[in-house]
């Protein structure tokens, strides 16, 4: 085997690992972290909801209710001083309001931490696509690109 066959072999390798698996792995990661982000904007949307009933002081609530695939049906709530909240798992806790809150807080938090760790995964791995590719110009010969500067001001 000739040497030039041996680096286009190694190229089509790298190649390979970039779209096969680090790419891949990029695209789980950010999908992971949207999913995050949504929970995250709906215990927010709770939040908001939860304060909005405490500060108008009703114990009576008409509301709609999704029986799913986008199907509503008008329901009335007598007492909602109490609601039952999605705690992980497919399990609802019946808390009062300011425990909902507090629940809110801690687990938006520990999202947001997750968040974070997914946005540092996400950036070793685009390091990591990085790191292959300035390895294949090197082994096809390529010269480096020119680093581009941008102006501050």
């Amino acid at each position: 085997m000739s040497a030039e066959g041996h680096v286009e072999q190694k190229v089509l390798q790298y190649e390979h690992f970039i779209n096969e698996v680090l790419r891949r792995d990029l695209q789980k990661v950010l999908e992971q972290r949207d999913s995050v982000y949504e929970k995250i904007s709906q215990y927010l949307q709770l939040k908001n909801t939860i304060q909005t009933l405490q500060e108008s002081g009703l114990q009576q609530l008409k509301t709609e209710v999704d029986l799913g695939c986008n199907f509503y049906v008008q329901a009335e709530v007598e007492d909602s001083s109490r609601i039952f909240v999605a705690v992980g798992y497919g399990f609802f806790v019946e808390m009062t309001h300011d425990e909902a809150l507090r629940f809110i807080e801690k687990k938006t938090s520990q999202l947001t931490a997750f968040t974070e760790q997914l946005t540092k995964d996400s950036a070793k791995i685009k390091a990591n696509i990085r790191m292959v590719l300035e390895g294949l110009r090197e082994l096809q010969g390529f010269s480096d690109l020119p680093e581009s500067r941008r102006d501050v001001f």
